[in-house]
């Protein structure tokens, strides 16, 4: 067995545990087996998802069984951890198209086979739709102990709140989750779950459940939540989250959140979201403390997370957007990669028929408004900072054809290093 509690003390991914010394020596004993659930409350993961989903790759790296619940029933409910009010109540199917959704991300992160560290995918509204209400305040709430309840935090903080306060739905989680942790042990001998630091009163609630109800000795480990050096939530910017569905969040952009990452963050993240160890981040930080204007962490954190997250293929991709917004060379793309790596520059859309006729190149830096006047655009053009598709334009009199097109209705106008627009022929 490798050490995997020595490793996630490395890489800063120990926040609390249950027997920090105790549960050192029983990893190494033998093969256990884990678990970490997630919620289905969208219909993609965002980087928030991600720290207890790679703990359980890590896991199972080093020799574990890791499992993956997905909330069909308590994603109907909703956390109240870490939260200051109740989340929106989500209807039945579609927290099912939302489990769809995210299974399809969680099987990337861990191997699926019939080896006896191969990974389970279970979803507990398999086990909770058996239950009658009286049933389960019968079975499962005599065991709990308001009092103790209370005094967790994610409870009492939110009943401090006067103005949201708590409701009896969201009360009830913590039973849920803990059951969760009962049923697993019973069903496939599971001793420990792992979570972010804002699930430390559901797992600890869930160990002191399995003794009562059963005699097990269950175990958790939590990990600090991933924020940034400013204590801002990592994967937050300001168009929103950073998701894994590439729809939300394509590849290019992904790749670049990672490329455009603070200094003082970089080795934390190196650390967090790539399976490079100790002696690979080490030298990939004293290659960038060497020479940092090259951002050599940034690139290799990207590389080695956009690769994990969406396939050697869309990693590709980034790399050559990137070089586009750089000036590289625009060729053999279509239209949603051009408007995915162009998606917050300015555009506008024109008849194609102005392509037929022949577009004057002054006319269209104008109408996609890099100029503001002819007479600015033609200085422009003379002065050499004229680039069609990343293509230099220097002769005044150049007209825009359907030979423009760098995919099939999109010419990308630029002036200068890095002021680019978008112009749609339909």
């Amino acid at each position: 067995m490798q050490d995997i509690f020595s490793e996630l003390k490395w890489r800063g991914l120990i926040h609390q545990t249950t027997d920090d010394e105790g549960l050192s020596a029983w990893l190494l004993e033998k093969s256990r087996t884990i678990y970490a659930g997630f919620d289905p409350t969208a219909d993609s993961l965002h980087i928030g998802h991600l720290l207890p989903l790679m703990n359980l790759r890590r896991f199972q790296i080093a020799g574990h069984r890791p499992i993956a619940l997905a909330g069909g029933a308590t994603g109907t409910i909703g956390d109240p951890s870490g939260k200051s009010e109740e989340r929106n109540l989500i209807t039945k199917e579609q927290v099912e198209y939302n489990i769809k959704c995210i299974q399809n991300q969680i099987i990337k992160f861990l191997r699926f086979d019939h080896s006896p560290t191969g990974a389970l995918l279970v979803n507990n509204a398999d086990w909770f739709s058996q239950f009658s209400y009286i049933d389960f305040l019968r079975d499962v709430g005599k065991h709990f102990s308001v009092n103790v309840m209370m005094s967790k935090d994610s409870i009492r903080l939110r009943l401090s709140n006067s103005e949201s306060g708590l409701s009896f739905t969201e009360f009830s989680y913590m039973l849920m989750q803990s059951y969760d942790f009962v049923h697993l042990r019973r069903t496939y001998n599971c001793e420990l779950q792992v979570g972010g630091s804002d699930q430390w009163g559901n797992i600890t609630i869930g160990c002191d459940f399995g003794r009562r109800i059963g005699g097990f000795q269950l175990h958790g480990i939590t990990s600090p939540l991933v924020t940034r050096s400013d204590g801002k939530k990592m994967g937050k910017t300001e168009s929103g989250a950073i998701w894994l569905d590439p729809i939300k969040t394509p590849p290019y952009q992904f790749y670049q959140y990672w490329i455009n990452l603070d200094d003082a963050d970089v080795e934390k993240m190196l650390k967090i979201f790539t399976d490079l160890n100790c002696e690979e981040i080490e030298s990939v930080m004293a290659e960038h403390v060497a020479e940092p204007s090259n951002r050599t962490a940034q690139k290799r954190l990207a590389e080695e997370f956009t690769r994990l997250v969406h396939g050697d293929a869309a990693l590709v991709a980034a790399r050559r957007a990137t070089n586009i917004f750089f000036g590289g060379e625009i060729s053999d793309l279509n239209d949603e990669q051009l408007s995915s790596i162009f998606s917050d520059v300015q555009g506008k859309k024109l008849s194609r028929e102005k392509l037929l006729e022949g577009l004057p190149i002054i006319e269209a830096i104008c109408e996609c408004g890099l100029a503001t006047s002819k007479a600015e655009a033609r200085r422009t053009i003379q002065q050499g900072g004229a680039y069609i598709n990343n293509k230099q334009i220097t002769d005044v009199n150049t007209k825009l054809t359907l030979d423009y097109l760098a995919s099939e209705s999109i010419i990308v106008v630029r002036t200068g290093k890095k002021k680019y627009a978008l112009l749609q022929f339909s």
